[in-house]
Order: C-alpha cells, then structure tokens, then sequence
C-alpha cells in the first residue's frame, strides 16, 4: 500500500499535515500543489475527488495522473511549507456511503442475474449505476430489500491487496484486466470488486439504500440510488411535498393517488366543454360574418394558436374569405400570434412575404401557415390585405 495517500490507511482521516513539494501556476487561473503525502481522495472509479483547504487556501479538484496526485487550489503555497489539509467531511462521507451502497446493489445484482457494471457516476443529486441486462421494477424492489438487508447487518467492509497468483484463483468484478497492486473489496453476503474508491468500515453506516428511478439504456438499465443522509433528506422533502399536496387536494396522504385521477378526469370534462362552447362560439362568429371572396382579416383576444387554427379553418370552409388571417395578441406589446388559411390558394408565398415586411416569423403547409409578427394590429392588416389582394382583378 502506498504510504502517502492517508485515504486508504486513513480512510476516515478528516485532517492531516503535509509538506508542500510542488507548486506552478495552471492554465485555469489558479495553481497546482503536490504533497508529500495527502488525504484528499483524487477523482477516479466513477468517486468525485475531495474538496477541503490546505493551509486555509480552498481545495478545488483533485486527480490522479501516473503515481502522483495533483491538488488544484485556489492560492499558492510555499514550496516545502508545512501545512495543515482540511477535508470538506460531509462531502466524503457522502461519497463512502454511496460508494459502498453502489457496490452492494451492483454485487447482488451480478450474482443474481449476472449483469455487470458497465457504468457509474455519483453526481450532486444521485448516483447512477448502469448494467448490460434489464429489470423490472419488481426485480429491482426485491434488490433493494436484499441490499438493504446487507445494510442493517452492519457486515464488515473489508480491503484487501492480493498478489497475482491469489488474484487468480478468487472470484471478483472488475470492469478490465488489472495488473500491479490491485485492491480488493470485499462486502460478505453482497460483493467482491476491485476498486480504488473510499469506503464506510461497516455496511450499517451507509444508513441506507433507496431506488429512486429506472430508465432503460443502451441495451440495459440506468438505476438511481441515493444513500445515507442524502436518502433521509430526499424522503424529507418527498414528505413535506406529499403534505403539501394532500393539503391542496383536501385528501389523505395515502389517497393521492385516487384524488390526482380524480383531479385528472374532472380536467378533462372541463376542456371537452370548453371545446365545445369554443367551438359554438367559433360558429357563432362565423356566422356573423358575411359570404365573400377576397381576403378576411380578424383580430380575436386570448386564443392559443390551436384555436386560432380552428377559427380559421371554420372561416375559410364556410366561404368567409378564399385567404384569412386570424391575429392574436401575444404575452408582449406589439407582438400577435397570427394564422393565415386557404382552400383555394398557396399561403406560404404570402406567409414569407409578410415575415419580411413584418417582422415575423413562422411558416406552415400550403393550406395554412402560423406564427408570430412584431407589429401593431392596423399595420398587420393593411399589410396582408395588400399582400393578399395583390393579383386580384379590380
């Protein structure tokens, strides 16, 4: 084992002194530190590196390249300085309660159906795990009270660096062929991985492991764990959310469900009615309005460019105009929302034509097209009843 790097022997090492061996400029505006010896974990195996301070100077990123670990901090520091390194705790404690969930599922699952992790990141949010073979929900669900059940015999989390000829005769994951000193991780019950992550001493403390979603992906699935504290505060907010709509809904916590299909049914009755009386009222327009050939334009209040399509349609079929334009005023002065219709001729000529003189935008098919023109209403029309007039005999 590599002596200088305290987050193995020292896994649960919070602070430490170090001697500062390198210091140099970056290219990112900020400067590179090495140590002689450190306890700030380097991103690798899919762990997000520490973060902390030393010597009071914040720790940014830390990674890996050869046998050397690089700190990217936010000051210089003094070459052959000692100073004291400050771990951000919360954060790599996250990061060993996750670490070690994610070995558990990912070791119960390789056992039981023999998909491997093929993937695995721990973001901010959640940590995602992706496997070469599918789930169901149902599959998933008995996962998680099996590795939860690791979780609450609080089994040792053992480490081991075995030789190459040992290494041969043991059974273990491993996402590529490994040479030199590998290190082993053993969960009893669960999991036998190489890896060079940080982990909890004991399965109690990753507290405990929580599906948060499934999707499919690349051929298998893409799980979302959280763990520990994050889990606790994840279920936190889900109930206060639950809480709140419950309150909203007037409905028991444990009927909404029921109350939101409630909810959604109503919903739908009111926008078949408010088709409806849209569509009556549409006629009704429509009616009011004279048979004639040559252009129609109409200004009509608070409608989405559905309804402008249907009102246009209606006016167009029923002979209100061979060509029609339906404006709408749009959520910001001076902009309308606009749909220009026929059965009798092209509308995209005249449709481009009128983006250009009015500043619009949008296109369409030859019966219709729509969008949005950024003009006042009287200089709209009396460009569209030019533009559309234009070839008309006298």
């Amino acid at each position: 084992m590599d002596r200088t790097r305290l987050y193995y022997q020292l896994p649960y090492v919070k602070t430490f002194m170090g001697v500062v061996e390198t210091c140099e400029p970056s290219d990112k505006g900020d400067w590179v530190v090495t140590l002689n010896r450190t306890g700030f974990y380097p991103e690798g195996g899919g762990q997000p590196s520490d973060t902390g301070t030393l010597g009071q100077v914040p720790v940014l990123y830390v990674w890996e390249k050869g046998d050397q670990v690089y700190h990217r901090v936010a000051a210089p520091l003094q070459t052959g300085q000692l100073v004291e390194g400050v771990i951000d705790w919360e954060r790599r404690y996250d990061h060993m309660q996750h670490h070690t969930g994610e070995h558990i599922l990912s070791g119960l699952i390789h056992g039981k159906y023999g998909y491997d992790n093929v993937g695995f990141h721990m973001g901010e949010q959640a940590v995602t795990i992706d496997f070469n073979g599918v789930l169901t929900w149902e599959q998933l669900e008995e996962l998680e009270e099996e590795a939860n059940q690791i979780v609450w015999d609080n089994v040792p989390v053992q480490e081991a660096f075995p030789g190459p000829e040992e290494r041969e005769r043991m059974e273990y994951r491993s996402k590529k062929e490994l040479t030199g000193d590998v290190r082993i991780i053993t969960i009893p019950g669960a999991d036998v991985c190489a890896c060079c992550g940080t982990h909890v001493e004991n399965t109690g403390e990753v507290g405990m492991i929580k599906v948060t979603g499934m999707i499919h992906y690349k051929g298998g699935v893409r799980i979302s764990i959280l763990c520990g504290r994050k889990a606790l505060l994840d279920y936190r907010r889900r109930v206060h959310q639950d809480a709140r709509i419950s309150s909203l809904l007037s409905a028991r916590e444990d009927q909404l469900a029921e109350a939101v299909e409630r909810l959604k049914e109503e919903n739908a009755g009111m926008q078949a009615r408010t088709a409806q009386i849209r569509k009556e009222y549409f006629q009704l327009k429509t009616e009011s309005l004279q048979e004639k050939s040559g252009p129609l334009a109409l200004v009509q209040e608070g409608l989405e460019p559905a309804s402008l399509r249907q009102l246009a349609t209606m006016l167009f079929k029923q002979g209100r105009g061979d060509v029609v334009l339906v404006l709408s005023p749009g959520s910001q002065a001076g902009s309308f929302f606009y749909v220009i219709g026929s059965d009798k001729q092209d509308v995209r000529p005249l449709g481009k034509e009128l983006n250009r003189i009015l500043n619009g935008r949008g296109g369409g098919s030859a019966q219709m097209v729509q969008g949005t023109f950024e003009k006042n209403a009287e200089e709209i029309i009396k460009e569209f009843m030019q533009e559309a007039g234009k070839g008309r005999p006298e």
